[in-house]
């Protein structure tokens, strides 16, 4: 005969039964006591992060699922709550009318001071009051204006002959590692004066640049990721990735600033003060004097880098795209730019060389003519242009999400409660995509739509979210503006694109929306 179960032991099992039977009954109840609920379902003590991680690599377009239905939406996190907003009313009052009340946050800095430490855009308070201040002298600086200018011609034309040599051979060409490349080199000019070289025609590897992008995706993933914390105390995973990453930032970054400092001592010391650079590295070791600790200067040079390296080279690639995807679009654009030059010229009494598209050295030759008659004003004479870089930043914002900490209760426009100790994110690539903000069309790339009546206009920097709106408006816009312009002034004017065929394209989930698989592309001179 069989063993016969104990009465404790059936007690037991019916108990664990029971308990089971209980928690599901809960966990569906939550679910149907969410039925109304139009963001994402949560579960308990998990809440969202479920649904997330499913949709994390198209998290931008999940997004725009939920706020087309509504213009919040909540996401409950583990111990927290996400607010995204789309409504410019809702992100007019979190950037400018109530301020105050949403700073970066000890959240996010905790999650992204490795990387950018205590530099612009990554504190609060005092400490991002006084560097806006000094940064805002030095963007208003007409001696930086014209250094940028020249350096970004320079590395334009660099980027141009390596293009040329690849049409020349029928290659294939990555664009947006290409444009990753030229960006690089020209922050770490217009930043800290130095030559990095990634740009050179043999395009060689560089320690720093694959650094700075791994530790680029490995902070974005912190977000999401509930483990990060004790991946970094046990130093495993992502996190020890991360720590060798920034161990090579570092040494790069701290070794440019001692020389830079030097440089700088020595100079003054000859009283030669014309040879101190116009950096911004120099300028504001020279404003922060004995006060500019060699930190607090890695801090600005890291935020800089990010700020003008990444996301002017994201748009870039996502403009040539949307460019050569809407050929009426190439055709208005080069017609404006061929009508420039030959009036340009005429004025300027020049005589425009021919070109032969088929002589390396002619082509070449005629490109650096036309990036002559190209500075700051002449620039922002070709309407069409702007329309075009703008019509891009609206869908393909280079931050597609832009989160803030929150340190009181708050009441949004539209009757929505945030609590304190949580998170609103305004979403620049949702907003550039709801109907409610752009009309019907707002899916479709149409750089006319910034005309009215012929004439260029502008938006709501809360409707047009691409540079930030209020006091933490982007200082960099003109800058990045002007870099835009001259490369895709030169390379819509010299080059037709076309995509690989079968190339993917699509975003990869970081702070900055690049492409995944980059942007592979053919070339062909014009005339």
């Amino acid at each position: 005969m069989g063993k016969e179960t104990s009465p404790s032991l059936e007690c037991n099992m019916v108990s664990l039964v029971v308990l089971m039977l209980m928690i599901v009954s809960w966990m569906l109840l939550h679910r149907w006591s969410q039925r109304n609920n139009k963001g994402p379902k949560s579960w308990p003590f998990l809440g969202s992060v479920v649904e997330l991680l499913m949709n994390y690599d198209r998290m931008h377009d999940w997004l725009v699922q939920y706020l087309s239905k509504s213009k919040t939406v909540v996401v409950q996190m583990p111990f927290t709550t996400h607010t995204y907003i789309a409504d410019p009313a809702n992100v007019e009052h979190v950037l400018k009318t109530n301020f105050n009340n949403y700073p970066k946050g000890e959240v996010y800095h905790s999650y992204m001071e490795v990387l950018l430490g205590d530099g612009i855009f990554n504190v609060d308070g005092e400490l991002w009051r006084k560097q806006r201040k000094t940064a805002s002298l030095e963007f208003a600086s007409r001696n930086l204006r014209d250094f940028s200018t020249k350096v970004f011609r320079e590395y334009t034309l660099k980027l141009s002959t390596i293009l040329s040599q690849a049409s020349f051979l029928n290659k294939e060409v990555d664009m947006q590692e290409l444009l990753m490349r030229m960006t690089l080199d020209s922050i770490c000019k217009v930043g800290f004066g130095v030559e990095i070289g990634t740009l050179a025609p043999n395009l060689p590897e560089n320690s720093f640049a694959q650094a700075f992008d791994t530790a680029n995706i490995i902070v974005t993933v912190r977000f999401i990721d509930p483990l990060w914390r004790i991946k970094k105390f046990l130093k495993i995973g992502s996190e020890a990735k991360l720590e060798r990453s920034m161990k090579i930032i570092d040494d790069f970054t701290y070794s440019v600033i001692r020389r830079r400092k030097a440089e700088i001592e020595l100079a003054k010391h000859n009283e030669q003060q014309s040879k101190i650079k116009h950096d911004i590295l120099s300028r504001f070791i020279e404003l922060g004097e004995n006060n500019a600790t060699d930190k607090s200067l890695r801090d600005v040079v890291l935020n800089f880098v990010i700020a003008g390296r990444d996301t002017t080279a994201t748009t870039l690639s996502w403009a040539i795209y949307m460019v050569m995807t809407h050929a009426h679009v190439a055709d208005k654009l080069y017609l404006e730019l061929k009508t420039f030059e030959e009036n340009k010229a005429k004025d300027e009494g020049v005589t425009l060389h021919q070109c032969d598209i088929g002589d390396s050295e002619s082509f070449n030759q005629r490109v650096e003519q036309f990036s002559r008659l190209l500075n700051k004003d002449s620039l922002e004479r070709l309407h069409y242009l702007h329309a075009v870089i703008t019509e891009t930043l609206r869908l393909y914002p280079a931050v597609p999400q832009d989160p803030k900490g929150v340190l009181e209760d708050d009441l949004l426009p539209d009757g929505t409660k945030i609590k304190a100790g949580g998170l609103v994110t305004y979403v620049p690539y949702s907003m550039g995509r709801m109907e409610y903000n752009w009309g019907p069309d707002a899916a479709s790339f149409i750089p006319e739509r910034w005309f009215k009546d012929g004439v260029l206009q502008n938006e709501s920097p809360f409707k047009f979210t691409a540079f930030q709106g209020g006091p933490r408006i982007c200082l960099g816009k003109d800058s990045a503006y002007l870099q835009m312009r001259m490369v895709m002034a030169i390379l819509c004017r010299f080059y037709k694109f076309n995509l690989v065929a079968d190339h993917p394209v699509k975003y990869r989930m970081m702070t900055i929306l690049s492409m995944a698989h980059g942007l592979n592309l053919t070339i062909h001179r014009r005339h």
